[in-house]
């Protein structure tokens, strides 16, 4: 079963497992629409294909919740 984690691990924009708009690897690292497309949709970890996640219908987080581990860690910038 897919984590269907819930953030862009580039941007940090929410990824509702329900939603739509989400790209995966066979990792399952996680990107937005906007990040796969500025990756040519290349997973910058592996190098693996990011593809289409499939969404997961909220009817069923409760017996199969998606992931609450967000993987976005902001850059500190220079200094």
């Amino acid at each position: 079963m897919l984590e269907m984690r819930p953030d862009c691990e580039r941007c940090g924009a929410d990824l509702p497992a329900e939603v739509p708009g989400a790209f995966i690897c066979s990792f399952e690292c996680t990107f937005c629409t906007t990040c796969a497309e500025d990756l040519d949709d290349v997973c910058p970890n592996c190098g693996g294909e990011l593809m289409d996640r499939p969404t997961r219908a909220k009817k069923l987080h409760d017996k199969f919740p998606p992931s609450t581990e967000r993987k976005f860690i902001p850059s500190t910038g220079p200094g």
